[in-house]
Order: C-alpha cells, then sequence, then structure tokens
C-alpha cells in the first residue's frame, strides 16, 4: 500500500487473535501472550518490540488490530522519500 506519503505493509491470519488487553502489550519488551509458552519452544518477547524500535527510529510506525476469535493483522508504513532529481 502506498498513501499518504506513506509505504506499508499489512500481514493477516484468521486464528485465534488477541484479546484487546494483550492487544494493548503486543509491542512491549519480552511480552508474551501465551504464559504456557516456555523459552524451549521459542521466543523471548523481543521480536516486536524490536520491530516498532526499527520502524520509529527511521520515521516509521506499526500497529496491531485484532479481535480474541477473528484473527490478527500486524501493519507497518514507513515515509515515502522523494527522490532527487538525476542530472
Amino acid at each position: 500500500m502506498a498513501e499518504d506519503g506513506e509505504a506499508g505493509v499489512s500481514v493477516a491470519d484468521d486464528g485465534v487473535g488477541l484479546s484487546s488487553d494483550a492487544l494493548a502489550h503486543v509491542f512491549d519488551r519480552f511480552y508474551r501472550v501465551d504464559d504456557v509458552r516456555v523459552r524451549d519452544q521459542g521466543g523471548s518477547g523481543l521480536g516486536l518490540a524490536i520491530c516498532r524500535e526499527i520502524l520509529t527510529a527511521h520515521g516509521g510506525r506499526v500497529w496491531a488490530e485484532s479481535e480474541a476469535g477473528a484473527g490478527a493483522r500486524f501493519c507497518l508504513a514507513v515515509p515515502v522519500l522523494e527522490q532527487a532529481p538525476v542530472g
């Protein structure tokens, strides 16, 4: 997608989704939605926090949309830079 001076990408699934409480914290460092999940099964809860920091550093943004039982959608947008004229 490209609009309002931004280019972006979104990824969606039709899984179990996220509760509103989980959605509020999903970009927090070390946050994991499933407390039962142990480190042996993967994930430290840093991936989305790192993603947010990288996008913020480049003037972009990232957000998630979801409802429990209705899947989730993760979106990112970065500013589109104007190209300098060649010549």
